[in-house]
């Protein structure tokens, strides 16, 4: 049998990866993680009211304690109401000490709700530090 070796009529080979396909898989995780990423942020959604503030420093275990319009206490994500919070809060420092603790308020909040927070968190001897976003000027 006779074999055909490079007639000039034959396409010419060629090395070329496609990688068409592979660019649609990269953009397709792009806009997943994209539209994934916000909320994989978590924490309680509040606005947050703007201010001349410098920004947080990197701090190795702060609290955060939350104070929604209503009135709501968040310590890091466990909802409760004021009581509760005052009844638990010297207990929650006890077992878990912390050294910084970060109280972001809702802007519509109440400011006896705030300073009812403030006073629970002063009265068990840490000084809260009040977070606010920077005025975009």
């Amino acid at each position: 049998m006779a074999r055909r070796r490079g007639n000039r009529g034959d396409l010419p080979m060629t090395a070329d990866i496609n990688v068409t396909s592979l660019v649609d898989v990269a953009f397709t995780l792009l806009v997943v993680f994209i539209i994934i990423a916000p909320a994989l942020q978590g924490g309680i959604e509040i606005q947050i009211p703007e201010a001349d503030v410098a920004p947080i420093t990197s701090v190795d275990d702060p609290l955060i304690v939350t104070l929604n319009a209503e009135g709501r206490v968040w310590v890091e994500d466990v909802p409760m109401d004021i009581e509760e919070f005052q009844s638990a809060f010297a207990g929650l420092l006890a077992a878990a000490p912390r050294e910084v603790v970060y109280l972001k308020s809702d802007a519509n909040a109440r400011v006896e709700d705030l300073y009812q927070v403030m006073g629970i968190i002063n009265a068990a001897g840490i000084a809260p530090s009040l977070v606010a976003e920077e005025w975009a000027n």
